[in-house]
């Protein structure tokens, strides 16, 4: 099981102009790709709200004040050329667990209805065998909601799985699930060094996973 931004790809250039164009429509100022590269992890709604509060603390922000601006932001959001990109190793490492005959499945809190295009565009369209996106169940990731469900559709425990990610979010929700957790190094962890959060291992490649 693998989580998604952060881990097989970089989207935060993605995510950032996004978020700005959703802030200067709002008459705000932009927030700048550093500041939006720890905000993201919890999905569009969270990050929205960030952006609002220009500060990961967000709960000053309304109700009302996130439905206006997450609408606008599911509208710009994937509407200009891609930014997107994979990560080194991301493609060969699916590649490889595919051809060992590995299922493979997709546990992100991206919204759904981004995942076939940006999938499509990365090349990664068809190694996932079930994919869960931020919205496809009530909960989201640090919930273990998704890893679970993934288990129960392919019929396989605990013991036999493992989750790949890169924020304390993944790791949380695999701990969660009782599965153990590989995290890599490069992604996105609000700033913070992935290890504070005990995965069962950490690695700075993705292709290290065959060593």
């Amino acid at each position: 099981m693998f989580d998604l931004d952060g881990t097989l790809i970089d989207s935060v250039p993605d995510l950032a102009t996004a978020t700005d164009k959703m802030l200067v429509q709002l008459g705000r100022a932009p927030a700048g790709m550093d500041k939006v590269r720890n905000w993201v992890g919890n999905g569009a709604p969270v990050l929205v709200r960030r952006a609002l509060a220009d500060d990961f603390d967000h709960r000053a922000i309304s109700a009302e004040q996130e439905a206006q601006a997450l609408a606008i932001f599911m509208q710009v959001y994937g509407t200009g050329d891609s930014l997107t990109t994979l990560y080194p190793g991301a493609l060969d490492t699916l590649q490889s667990l595919q051809m060992l005959g590995v299922k493979l499945a997709l546990i992100t809190n991206k919204p759904e209805k981004f995942l076939p295009q940006l999938l499509a565009d990365t090349g990664m369209a068809d190694f996932f065998q079930w994919i869960v996106g931020g919205d496809t169940l009530p909960q989201k990731k640090p919930d273990p909601a998704g890893l679970l469900w993934v288990m129960q559709q392919a019929r396989v425990t605990a013991e036999q799985c493992i989750f790949v990610g890169d924020s304390r979010n993944d790791v949380h929700a695999a701990q969660a699930a009782n599965v153990a957790c590989v995290a890599v190094t490069y992604g996105y962890n609000y700033g913070e060094p992935i290890s504070a959060d005990n995965p069962t291992l950490v690695l700075d490649d993705l292709r290290e996973l065959f060593l």
